[in-house]
């Protein structure tokens, strides 16, 4: 984001009173973590700041400060809607195309208000007036920590704010083992944890509160992984019996992608989740090294994400998702193979 954005945003938050931030449907920890982060940041310069999510999200991440506050458009949209016709700035985070604002998006479309788009992902979309993307930055909280340093308001960070920023880089970074972890994101991080962000409470927030049924699923993922050798790819399906007979909850899933490439040798990983209630099965693509999952997505499966995470969908069967994949695979040779 040049100098020049930064003036006339500033210009533009001079004179903004009602302004809305808006995460992607299905919210993540680095979603709710950055818009919740803009939020306070916003409240303490005397803004009237709402955040209005597409829909729910994990248990995990509603200890947050200010989770209360969050609007959850699928339970409030006439409320929300009116949020929308009359704010004068809206923030969209972590993602780069309406399209991933769920029944959100006509809402947004038919607004006049002035949009800024801070966002990690590969291949924006244009429907903003000032966009800042940096698909090479770990994580769209780091974005928000940099574009406050712009504001030159750095010194503006509170322990509110700094634990909403530390959260949603943790999780976007795997807890920082991720190729996308630079120096730069260990030094933001480091301050964080100066200006009140607790690393080993947000840790034990996010991770260590699994309940028997969630823990009981992972052992179903678990048997239910297959491993092709030869493309040196691991996928687990999960059906929506599955899901059910364990009680399954928003978030549960998390983290269960990256078994597979926790394995020796595999570079590509995909978990298909059934989700009868929209008809479509869910896929998470996780890889290591060169190998774009967002391009396989993009190509395949009607998503897209990063080089090595992404996200896509299929209208198919549980079992016809997964033929389609096994069969695309030798498509990938030359990636996969040894």
């Amino acid at each position: 984001m040049i100098e020049q954005n930064i003036l006339e945003i500033t210009a533009e938050l001079a004179h903004a009173k009602n302004i809305v931030i808006v995460p992607h449907k299905g919210p993540d920890g680095d979603a709710i973590g950055s818009t919740l982060a803009l939020w306070h940041f916003l409240k303490e310069k005397g803004h009237n700041a709402n955040i209005i999510a597409p829909n729910d999200y994990p248990h995990f991440l509603k200890w947050l400060p200010g989770n209360e506050e969050v609007i959850i458009y699928e339970n409030n949209q006439d409320a929300a809607n009116s949020l929308i016709n009359e704010a004068e700035i809206i923030f969209t985070l972590d993602f780069n195309t309406l399209s991933r604002a769920g029944q959100m998006q006509e809402s947004l479309e038919n607004s006049e208000a002035v949009f800024i788009m801070i966002d990690h992902h590969q291949e924006p979309a244009t429907y903003a007036d000032y966009t800042y993307s940096d698909a090479e930055m770990s994580s769209t909280c780091q974005m928000v920590y940099h574009f406050i340093e712009k504001l030159r308001a750095v010194k503006k960070i509170t322990p509110e704010i700094a634990t909403c920023l530390y959260t949603g880089i943790m999780t976007d970074t795997g807890s920082f083992r991720f190729t996308s972890t630079t120096s730069d994101t260990h030094r933001v991080v480091a301050d964080l944890i100066d200006k009140g962000a607790d690393n080993a409470t947000i840790h034990n927030n996010v991770f260590d509160t699994n309940s028997e049924n969630g823990l009981q699923l992972l052992g179903t993922a678990l048997q239910n992984l297959r491993v092709n050798q030869v493309y040196r790819t691991a996928y687990i399906s999960l059906s929506q019996e599955e899901l059910d007979r364990h009680n399954f909850k928003k978030g549960d899933t998390e983290g269960f992608v990256n078994y597979g490439l926790s394995l020796a040798g595999i570079i590509f990983a995909v978990i298909f989740i059934e989700n009868k209630a929209e008809n479509i099965i869910k896929i998470s693509f996780r890889s290591k090294g060169e190998f774009s999952v967002n391009d396989f997505a993009r190509k395949h499966f009607n998503g897209g994400g990063h080089i090595n995470a992404a996200g896509g969908k299929s209208e198919l069967s549980l079992s016809d998702t997964v033929v389609k994949f096994n069969r695309i695979l030798p498509e990938y040779k030359n990636e996969l193979s040894l």
